[in-house]
């Protein structure tokens, strides 16, 4: 349980911390160029997004002593960003609330924050990006911070999107199956045809979104007057074990439904092991199989089937 911590990893944590915290710019004076410190930045912070909280709890949830953050509240009353109000409940409470200076300095605080972290990932690639925020989430599960936002959203395409598909089907089947640039012209046609050709009351494009990155997507398009097609499912490897696979497949399924189709058909290929599972799961059968060299490889093609 930790109690014999090799010398190494101890020295590999505060290794990390000084390389993060000068990273983040908290060793200057005042965060942000504004006119707080990382303190007290945090202390407005929870003022502002706790209605009605105490000075005793805001201590306690911060882990601040007392004497420290009472002068800090105290400059903060002098400058009319927060106000004291007696607790209607209990008179010996003195509530703690954020005026409108006050909101107005976090907004400009909020405003700088995000463009310093903006600075930080733009020189990154999105894998590049994906693994950086994941392996922020596994320190913050180790470390016991609780989440209690959903791991994903599964959102309509925005502008950018379809270039996104195009990129990451080339760049992942290329790394995990060795396939050549003729899979990513494919999948060129198939996104340049929805587009191009787009029935918005039979078709749609989902986008699967993790921590403001895109990790997954699906198509699903009209083959006929009652069938529907899927395509072009993938999931990000970062993203992976989360159940989206699963859930875009269930959108495609429940929209299917929605508009009358009366059954949706799939390609794939066989050495596609997950998401053939993902299929399977979701009720599709397997109809049909034939041999097939294309994107470079002797493949195993698959036709499946769902009836709705």
């Amino acid at each position: 349980m930790g109690t014999r911590t090799p010398v190494g990893r101890i020295e590999a944590v505060r290794r990390f911390n000084r390389f993060y915290t000068r990273q983040i710019g908290v060793l200057q004076e005042h965060l942000l160029a504004s006119p707080f410190s990382l303190t007290e930045a945090r202390v407005l912070y929870e003022v502002a997004h706790h209605d009605d909280t105490t000075a005793r709890a805001l201590g306690a949830a911060l882990q601040l002593d007392a004497g420290y953050l009472s002068r800090i509240l105290d400059t903060f009353r002098k400058r009319g960003l927060i106000e004291r109000a007696p607790s209607a409940t209990d008179g010996r409470q003195r509530l703690l609330r954020v005026t409108r200076r006050g909101r107005q300095a976090l907004a400009t605080l909020d405003g700088q924050s995000t463009g310093s972290v903006r600075a930080l990932l733009l020189p990154l690639a999105d894998e590049a990006q994906a693994r950086l925020i994941d392996s922020m989430r596994t320190i913050e599960a180790i470390l016991g911070a609780q989440q209690p936002t959903p791991p994903y959203v599964v959102r309509s395409p925005r502008p950018g999107d379809m270039g996104w598909v195009v990129q990451r089907h080339g760049a992942i089947y290329a790394r995990e199956y060795g396939w050549d640039a003729t899979f990513e012209a494919l999948v060129a046609e198939i996104v340049a045809k929805f587009i191009r050709q787009f029935d918005p009351k039979h078709e749609r494009c989902w986008i699967a979104e993790r921590d403001g990155l895109n990790v997954g997507c699906v198509f699903l398009v009209r083959k006929t007057r009652t069938v529907g097609q899927l395509r072009l499912l993938l999931v990000e490897p970062s993203a992976r074990g989360l159940g989206i696979g699963a859930r875009l497949v269930e959108e495609c399924s429940r929209f299917a439904r929605r508009v009358g189709y009366r059954r949706i058909v799939l390609w794939t290929n066989s050495v596609l092991h997950t998401a053939r599972r993902i299929y399977e799961a979701a009720g599709y059968r397997l109809t049909e199989e034939d041999r097939h060299h294309s994107f470079g490889k002797d493949l195993v093609g698959q036709n499946w089937e769902l009836k709705l």
